[in-house]
């Protein structure tokens, strides 16, 4: 099953309590809400195994999708469309990164 990894940190004018407030109250419940997607998650990023040093990204998100086609047709949508435009106000620079099981 395809999982898109999303890593990121916030712009430098976003606010973190603005960012996770819209990602829990928006963002997770509407690509949670997705038919095409089976699980996602947000998660906040803290330090470096074994050391004090924070990780390059602020957050990282796990999208599971078992039908990619269906997942870029849900893309469409205007709940998407609209989470999408907002998650661009706060994410600096997002890494998109697909992934698939071994």
């Amino acid at each position: 099953m395809p999982t898109i990894l999303v890593l990121f940190n916030l712009k430098p004018s976003a606010s973190i309590a603005d960012y996770e407030a819209w990602a829990k109250a928006k963002d997770i419940p509407t690509v949670n809400g997705l038919n095409s997607v089976s699980n996602f998650r947000v998660l906040k990023m803290g330090n470096l195994l074994g050391t004090e040093t924070a990780s390059p990204y602020q957050y990282a998100e796990i999208i599971e999708i078992p039908d990619m086609n269906a997942f870029f047709a849900d893309l469409g949508s205007e709940a998407v469309q609209a989470g999408a435009k907002q998650f661009a106000e706060f994410a600096d620079n997002p890494q998109f990164i697909v992934a698939n099981d071994l």
